[in-house]
């Protein structure tokens, strides 16, 4: 399976997802700039972390309009895997690509510590590697990472069960009942704010992030009738 690993002029969690790609997964990866606009060559997109374009405005609001984004939603469309992570959450909201908004923490800190999450559904090509309501542990580090959305959209999420992660134990940011990750209704773009590209290691404090892109992978195997030795 060949990623491509989207880089804004910001982003700095880029290595760290290429690395979980490559060295981790076992895959392949390549970096893109922002300016690309083709990714037919790629089975699946990564959206990492950082401050795209300084995160002015808001984090995420110019990202929406690099150029990479026309294909990006093409690639979504045709329904291929789109992960954003933290700052690609932040991107893939503001291009309306997963419902809701992203506000600042509730005490209007940084956070930076390793939290815990529950699966709230193991069934999307992100998260069948987990056991429903299975508890993991995956490091955050964001500034705006309370998520947001009106009454009706929330009812909506529940009710198509778009909601994959909650935080477990504490909510560290305020985001409304305590999500920390989404799908969209067609179940192929996940955004979260924790970082599961930091846990594909016990030497990082956590390997529970590595179940995460091998559900990828397996999922596109049995779509695409790869067969493995």
């Amino acid at each position: 399976m060949k990623f491509a690993c989207i880089v804004f002029p910001g982003s700095n969690c880029d290595i760290d997802m290429y690395h979980a790609i490559k060295d981790e997964l076992g895959e392949e990866v390549e970096y893109v700039w922002h300016d690309a606009t083709n990714l037919d060559e790629f089975d699946g997109i990564l959206l990492p972390g950082g401050f795209s374009y300084g995160d002015y405005l808001r984090s995420g609001a110019i990202a929406r309009f690099s150029n990479v984004m026309t294909a990006i939603k093409e690639a979504a469309e045709a329904g291929k895997p789109i992960l954003g992570v933290c700052n690609g959450f932040q991107i893939l909201l503001e291009a309306g690509l997963l419902p809701g908004a992203m506000r600042r923490n509730e005490k209007l800190k940084f956070k930076c510590e390793q939290v815990e999450l529950r699966v709230e559904n193991n069934s999307t090509m992100f998260t069948s590697g987990y056991e429903l309501e299975q508890v993991i542990t995956i490091p955050i580090a964001h500034g705006e990472g309370n998520y947001y959305c009106d009454e009706q959209t929330l009812t909506r999420l529940i009710d198509n069960n778009q909601i994959v992660f909650k935080y477990y134990g504490t909510n560290p940011n305020g985001s409304l009942a305590d999500i920390a990750g989404i799908v969209n209704e067609q179940g192929n773009v996940l955004g979260m704010m924790p970082h599961p590209e930091r846990a594909v290691d016990e030497l990082l404090g956590s390997a529970d992030g590595l179940k995460l892109f091998q559900s990828i992978v397996k999922q596109w195997r049995l779509s695409a009738n790869v067969v493995t030795s």
